[in-house]
């Protein structure tokens, strides 16, 4: 099985989560994106070409862009795990505004979240993921001070 973390707008693939999976989970696939969300978009595609059962981890925008690849490949997503996601800006897309995600969801957000306020986030997350777990804590929007605390090897490998 594949893993994959994307990360937000304003991050690179050497950020303080993009470390943190590297020392933890050396098998998972990080790459950097730049550019507008199409280009990400194509990039994730041509990352994640042939690989049928994936774990997405997505962070801020990135958490956009898991939930996207996930309405387009629901059949070889396994498990979808956003922090902070960008969702409010899938009402830009009105091809994917009402698409639903039927693959197990699990959400953390910062009750302190200036950037995404969870009341645009939660929302959104009902509406399209069936299969949602949230996980309101009290952080900000980088939830630098729960995310280690989250229980990654339970959601990334079942243990």
């Amino acid at each position: 099985m594949a893993q994959i973390f994307i990360h937000g707008l304003d991050s690179s693939n050497q950020g303080t989560k993009a470390r943190f999976f590297k020392e933890n989970y050396p098998d998972m696939i990080i790459p950097n994106f730049g550019g507008p969300l199409q280009e990400r978009l194509e990039k994730l595609e041509k990352v994640l070409s042939g690989r049928s059962t994936i774990n997405l981890i997505g962070s801020s925008f990135g958490g956009l862009m898991a939930t996207i690849f996930a309405m387009d490949h629901p059949d070889r997503v396994k498990n979808l795990i956003l922090l902070a996601p960008a969702l409010p800006m899938l009402e830009a897309l009105p091809e994917k505004r009402e698409k639903i995600i039927p693959n197990p969801t699990w959400l953390y957000h910062g009750t302190e979240d200036t950037l995404l306020p969870l009341d645009t986030v939660i929302p959104v997350a009902q509406r399209i993921f069936p299969s949602l777990h949230l996980h309101v804590v009290e952080d900000d929007h980088m939830l630098h001070n729960t995310f280690r605390d989250i229980p990654w090897d339970e959601l990334l490998t079942g243990s």
